[in-house]
C-alpha cells in the first residue's frame, strides 16, 4: 500500500495559519488536496498534524471533508511519520508537505514509478534541485522511515523528517529525480506571504477555466507575465532547514 502523509500545521512562524489562508475561498490546504486525489498511485492520503491545540482548527476543517488526519508531536515531525506509518502499515510512504498548493499530481506518480523501479531506500525530486520549489517530493520505504525514527538523535533530524536518511548514503539507497531543465529558481511553495500574493494570482488566472490546470500551464503563464515571479523571487530556497541547521550549530558550540 502507498501512503501519501501531507504534513501540515496551523503554527508555521514565517505566515501563521497559511495552510487554511484562503485561495479561491477555499483553504489553501484543500486546493492542494484537490490536485493530489488525481494521482494515480496513491492509495491512500492522510493529513499528518500534531496534538497541538493549535492545530484543532484544521482538523476540524479536515473532519467536514471526511479527510482522514493523524496526529502526534509538533515538533518531532519524524515521529509523527513514523507513528502514522505503526498505525496504518503501509509499504510505501510518501511525504507531501502542506505549503505546496500547486504540487503536480503527474510528477508524484513519476517519483513513486521512480522509487520502484529501481529499488530504492528514498527518493527526492529536491537534491539537487531541478523542479520549481514547491513540487518536491519524496518517497521512502515503511522500513527506512521506521529505521530513522528509531536511530536518528539530533533535533534537525527530528524536525526535518528525511534528514537522517539524507545524511546516511551508506545505510540508505537513495534515488534522485532530476530533469535537464532546471526550474530551480521558480518559488512555487508558500512561507511568506508574497508566496501566497503569487500562487493566488496563478489560482485566479487558471483555475476558472481548467480546474486540473498544470505545470506547463503555470509555466507559460509566468513566461507571459514575468512580473509575477518578481512577487517573491528575494525569498531564498530552504530558509527553514538551513536555520534549524545553524540553531543546532551555536547549540553544540555552546556545550563543547
Amino acid at each position: 500500500m502507498i501512503l501519501a502523509l501531507l504534513q501540515a500545521r496551523v503554527s508555521s512562524s514565517r505566515l501563521p495559519g497559511k495552510v487554511l489562508k484562503p485561495i479561491l475561498e477555499q483553504p489553501m490546504l484543500f486546493r492542494q488536496i484537490e490536485r493530489l486525489v488525481r494521482c494515480r498511485r496513491i492509495d491512500r492520503l492522510v493529513v499528518a498534524t500534531s496534538t497541538d491545540p493549535s492545530d484543532d482548527p484544521l482538523v476540524v476543517e479536515c473532519t467536514r471533508r471526511d479527510i482522514p488526519v493523524h496526529r502526534d508531536s509538533l515538533f518531532d515531525v519524524l515521529e509523527r511519520f513514523a507513528s502514522a506509518a505503526r498505525v496504518f502499515r503501509p509499504d510505501i510512504v510518501v511525504r507531501l508537505t502542506g505549503d505546496c498548493p500547486l504540487a503536480d499530481w503527474e510528477l508524484i506518480d513519476q517519483a513513486i514509478d521512480a522509487f520502484q523501479a529501481g529499488g530504492y531506500d528514498y527518493l527526492t525530486n529536491a537534491e539537487p534541485p531541478t523542479y520549481p520549489d514547491g513540487l518536491d517530493v519524496e518517497v521512502v520505504s515503511e522500513k527506512a522511515l521506521l529505521d530513522a525514527a528509531v536511530t536518528a538523535q539530533l533535533p534537525s533530524e527530528r524536525e526535518h523528517v528525511t534528514l537522517f536518511i539524507r545524511n546516511h548514503p551508506e545505510r540508505f539507497n537513495i534515488g534522485r529525480l532530476t530533469q535537464s531543465m532546471d526550474l530551480s529558481s521558480h518559488r512555487w511553495t508558500v512561507d511568506d506571504p508574497e508566496d501566497l500574493d503569487l500562487v493566488q494570482r496563478i489560482y485566479e488566472a487558471l483555475y476558472p477555466a481548467n480546474v486540473a490546470f498544470t505545470t506547463a500551464d503555470i509555466l507559460a503563464l509566468l513566461q507571459s507575465n514575468p512580473e509575477l515571479m518578481a512577487i517573491n523571487s528575494h525569498i531564498e530556497r530552504d530558509a527553514g532547514l538551513r536555520k534549524s541547521l545553524l540553531d543546532e550549530s551555536r547549540l553544540q558550540r555552546k556545550g563543547s
